[in-house]
């Protein structure tokens, strides 16, 4: 692989990453002002623009947190390769578990105080009784992901050295890994419905769980085979086209009907939006984002932090604007506006900290 190819390489995903982060600070915007309570701070929509709300919710929750797990599983092999199994080891442990730690002993009690008003327990006890990692709980889970990788590194002995040319996964086996996942997706929740909550750890999602396991160990094999290099150019338009097309056709089926029908067809749309929409931002960005200037360098290098402190910035705001009476789409566009970059200042103040770089 040549230096260009791999600076493009790394370029693109520096700006996808950037862009994913900015779509989790709008996702939890969205939460905020929708009909979904599930958030540190909410004001139920009282107008139907809280719908609008409510579908980019979804329809962000379909592939954001996938395209997360693929992209951390693109880096890890060559993590591993270059550290060795103790010091990669330890350095996830630092990267992922020193700032869990940090939100949870010192961001979250400062986030979730507003439940606490119609709790009628002391704080301590609903600050424990209430325990989880909040969006953190991505961390978690990547934490056990690179914990698992590395023990599979040591079972199977060190990674053979590959020369041969990169080549792109076929169409047809794109296709059966969409149709496998909705399969997978749809068997696992008749155990893991919809809307289930695993307390003490987290996990608001973990109906999307197979998707999230498959992402990280497809992002490891697109590393190892070039997959992001040898993706045809017009596969872009193909993906953002197949996204559009199945949402037009799969959603209002899905919505209209109920019971196992109506699952099916969500679990169909939801994989076959997510692994178009992946395919989509991931060709478009290669062909679109192979620079870096100085301001693309300072979000990417700020990214991870903005993930991990957020929700400061977001339920501050939401206080802040609870006087404002406006549709539930206007307050999430003024909180958008002034959260993105206030985000980003607030982690450039954090990585300014002693030693802060070494962890974030």
């Amino acid at each position: 692989m040549t230096d260009t190819t791999s600076r493009t390489r790394i370029f693109a995903i520096d700006a996808l990453r950037v862009v994913l982060t900015a779509l989790v600070v709008a996702h939890h915007a969205a939460i905020t002002y929708g009909n979904i309570p599930l958030w540190f701070y909410t004001e139920p929509a009282k107008d139907p623009t809280g719908l609008l709300l409510d579908f980019f919710v979804m329809a962000n929750q379909a592939f954001f947190m996938g395209f997360f797990f693929l992209i951390s599983g693109f880096f890890t092999p060559g993590s591993h390769d270059r550290k060795g199994g103790r010091a990669f080891v330890r350095d996830r442990l630092i990267r992922l578990g020193v700032p869990l730690l940090v939100f949870l002993l010192v961001l979250r009690p400062m986030v979730n105080f507003g439940g606490h008003a119609g709790s009628g327990l002391p704080y301590g006890v609903y600050y424990f009784a209430s325990w989880d990692p909040g969006p953190m709980w991505f961390v978690e889970v990547l934490i056990v992901f690179a914990l698992a990788y590395a023990a599979w590194r040591t079972w199977r002995g060190p990674a053979p050295e590959t020369t041969r040319t990169p080549a792109a996964p076929r169409l047809l086996w794109i296709v059966a890994y969409a149709l496998g996942l909705a399969v997978a997706t749809f068997l696992w929740r008749l155990l893991v419905p919809t809307g289930t909550y695993v307390p003490v750890v987290g996990l608001p999602s973990a109906q999307y769980m197979p998707q999230y396991v498959s992402m990280f160990v497809l992002g490891c094999l697109a590393y190892r085979r070039g997959w992001f290099e040898a993706l045809p150019a017009r596969a872009a338009r193909l993906g953002l086209g197949t996204a559009l097309v199945s949402t037009v056709a799969l959603i209002p089926p899905a919505l209209s009907t109920t019971g196992a029908l109506s699952s099916a067809l969500m679990t169909l749309w939801e994989s076959v939006f997510a692994v178009s929409m992946i395919i989509g931002l991931t060709v478009t960005f290669r062909e679109r984002r192979d620079r870096q200037g100085p301001r693309g360098r300072f979000l990417s290098e700020h990214a991870y932090t903005v993930y991990v402190i957020h929700p400061l910035v977001l339920v501050g705001l939401g206080w802040a604007l609870r006087w404002l009476e406006a549709p539930a789409v206007v307050k999430f566009a003024l909180l958008l506006a002034t959260a993105l970059p206030l985000c980003w200042w607030v982690a450039y103040l954090v990585r300014s900290l002693p030693h802060a770089k070494r962890v974030l």
